[in-house]
């Protein structure tokens, strides 16, 4: 299906950044980013290439212990002690929330990648009404995967990956409670991603060998899953392909890694905090990762079991999904009680990035903090009584369907709130249209669009007719490729700078914020029309006279896959050639008072980068001296006080104490 083109992205990715890796230069100056010309340059793994093409490893003794100082940026690994791994080694051992956290990063983008290449399959498919693209098996392999990449290794592994990296630095902490298990968590991804597609993966490797070798007829058993990612039963037991049984390990597996993942979090959040860190002055985010962290303890394990015993009913002739025992209809209960709370573990880390980041560019703090909050609890509670309204047109009882009517429609409440609050802020503010911004608020046009198509799908009359339909397809994409994906892509492009001491390329940002909003609009609005004409999902074939719209949608796609490339190329070239961040406040953010605790931190391990001496190529030795900045104590508070917990953010006292602004450094030869 897709592999094809991963293997060759993986390639000229790996190709591209080794270049880069050596190539890395600098851009010009501009009022918070310098270029950096010295006749030294550091390699990331903190040794040093001399100007005349030489290399050697930093002077321990010079440096006592230390790194030296060059571009500052987490994913160059300033920050890490010498004695620390080099290289690969590095990234297989560590146990560092920082480096775990850009691992989690590399491996959602990655299957993120892979899982939009299967999208877009589908909507070339959905190009004309015959499956004379792929086929109808193709077709469904790729629905399944598309569905199970993007879910479980796509957004749940970035979100983890910002939780591992900043949780520590918000609530100043020293890394996560327990940084081996945190590792672990993460190993366990890679391994299950390989079980859920393996068919796949072992075709394409049969036919490789055919091309050049004898026929294996093993690697030809497994083949690419076709049940749907919902794993619908009987179907899902009925099927004799036995990638359906790795498939059910691998995401029993994944399952286990979240698990991990979300008991670090809490045990991190409950008793790693700093002393000026209390639960009144917590900034939105962690709040927004703590609750989600709580549904996945409750629903993740409902998954589990439901996996187990459709792998049991698959192979050793359980009857847990038999007629007689419940059969499809429990099968249903047991992963919508998992698959509606899903939704909201994936969409609440992405509503917390959005109170998180938009104060910054509204020039205003964040309006009605602890309502946010408690509506952030709230739909962490409600999210487990709303399962059933995926059910609606299974016959249940009647009056069973209207309670989970009334709670469907409950749950908009605090996600309405949310949104009023979002309003709030920007009202009266001073908006910055940076690329952060334009991607919030595009996503909340497009999640207040979801949003409200979503009431009329909690209406059981209203269900009844659409559920199967391309609306809800609609309505769920808008949310999904809406909010979360572009508070995804504001949270790139607002710690970029924090991340790899680079400023990106503004216009190419604008370029791709307008892309993607209108990608999405000329995806998947003309699905809203085709649902409401009746067209049913999840089929390759349709009648012909929908194929203006469906050509339409899969225009929109293309459109996004552009934008995603734009993105792609922007990261990676302004890793190389960005201008280099010279001020540790890039956003202005101290002029507003929301200087937060991972920009604090970003501050201080900057001033002690640049107050180190540096070995140069000759042998000498640099020595940077850092003024004093006579204005420091009339910045303005940095976050609200400990006693008022309505406004988000840390307080000003939480500065680090040997923080100065990067622009009062002055460096003499010794």
């Amino acid at each position: 299906m897709s592999l094809p083109f991963v293997p060759l992205l993986a390639v000229v990715s790996a190709f591209l950044g080794g270049w880069l890796y050596w190539r890395r230069g600098e851009s010009t100056d501009t009022s918070r980013t310098e270029s950096l010309r010295d006749a030294v340059s550091l390699r990331t793994d903190g040794g040093e290439r001399r100007a005349d093409g030489g290399e050697r490893r930093a002077d321990n003794s010079a440096s006592h212990g230390e790194t030296l100082p060059g571009v500052i940026g987490s994913l160059y690994g300033r920050e890490h002690k010498t004695g620390k791994p080099y290289g690969l080694m590095r990234w297989v051992t560590s146990v560092d929330h920082k480096d775990i956290g850009i691992l989690y990063l590399l491996f959602g983008l990655a299957a993120g990648l892979w899982g939009a290449t299967d999208a877009v399959m589908i909507r070339t498919e959905l190009f004309t009404p015959t499956t004379d693209v792929w086929d109808a098996h193709t077709y469904n392999a790729l629905f399944t995967t598309h569905g199970l990449t993007m879910l479980f290794f796509f957004v749940t592994p970035v979100f983890t990956g910002l939780a591992n990296y900043f949780l520590p630095l918000l609530i100043d902490a020293d890394d996560m409670a327990f940084p081996r298990i945190n590792a672990i968590a993460f190993w366990l991804l890679p391994p299950s991603f390989v079980l859920v597609r393996a068919g796949l993966l072992t075709e394409v490797l049969a036919k490789m060998i055919d091309a050049v070798g004898p026929r294996i007829e093993f690697l030809y058993a497994l083949e690419p899953p076709t049940p749907g990612w919902t794993l619908y039963v009987p179907q899902a037991i009925q099927l004799t392909n036995p990638q359906v049984d790795l498939l059910l390990l691998g995401l029993h597996l994944s399952g286990l890694a979240t698990v991990m993942g979300a008991v670090n979090i809490i045990v991190t959040i409950f008793t790693e905090r700093g002393e000026r860190v209390g639960w009144s002055n917590m900034d939105i985010l962690s709040w927004s990762l703590l609750t989600t962290s709580g549904i996945i303890l409750f629903a993740f394990p409902i998954l589990g079991s439901a996996l187990l015993m459709l792998l049991l009913d698959r192979n050793f002739g359980t009857a847990f999904f038999a007629l007689e025992a419940g059969g499809p209809i429990l099968w249903q209960h047991l992963f919508w009680f998992f698959g509606h709370p899903e939704v909201y573990i994936l969409v609440l880390p992405a509503f917390g990035l959005t109170s998180q980041i938009l104060p910054k560019f509204a020039g205003r703090r964040l309006f009605g903090f602890k309502f946010i909050v408690y509506s952030t609890l709230a739909i962490g509670v409600l999210s487990f009584g709303v399962w059933a309204h995926h059910m609606f047109a299974t016959g249940m009882d009647p009056r069973l369907r209207a309670s989970f009517m009334v709670i469907t429609l409950a749950i908009a409440v605090p996600s309405a709130v949310k949104t009023f609050n979002w309003m709030a802020t920007l009202w009266n503010g001073n908006v910055r249209l940076e690329a952060p911004m334009q991607f919030l608020l595009g996503g909340i046009a497009l999640f207040i669009v979801g949003g409200v198509t979503g009431i009329f799908l909690a209406s059981i009359p209203v269900d009844l007719v659409l559920h199967g339909t391309y609306y809800v397809v609609a309505h769920f994409h808008f949310i999904v490729v809406g909010i979360i994906a572009f508070s995804m892509f504001a949270a790139s492009y607002y710690w970029y700078p924090l991340f790899t001491g680079r400023m990106y390329n503004k216009r190419l940002a604008t370029i791709h914020a307008v892309l993607s909003i209108g990608g999405v609009i000329v995806t998947f609005f003309p699905l809203f029309i085709l649902g409401l004409m009746g067209l049913p999902r999840r089929s390759a074939q349709y009648p012909v006279q929908f194929t203006s719209l469906q050509q339409i949608a899969t225009v929109g796609a293309f459109i996004l896959a552009i934008s995603v490339g734009i993105w792609l190329f922007n990261m990676v070239n302004s890793f190389r050639t960005g201008p280099v961040v010279r001020d540790p406040d890039p956003w202005d953010l101290k002029s507003t008072g929301q200087f937060s605790r991972e920009w604090q931190w970003f501050e201080d391990r900057m001033s002690r980068d640049l107050a180190r001496p540096r070995v140069l190529a000759d042998g000498g030795r640099e020595v940077v001296a850092v003024a004093d900045d006579p204005s420091a104590d009339d910045s303005p508070a940095d976050g609200p006080p400990e006693d008022d917990p309505s406004v988000d953010g840390p307080s000003a006292d939480d500065s680090p104490a040997d923080a100065h602004p990067a622009d009062d450094v002055t460096e003499t030869d010794e």
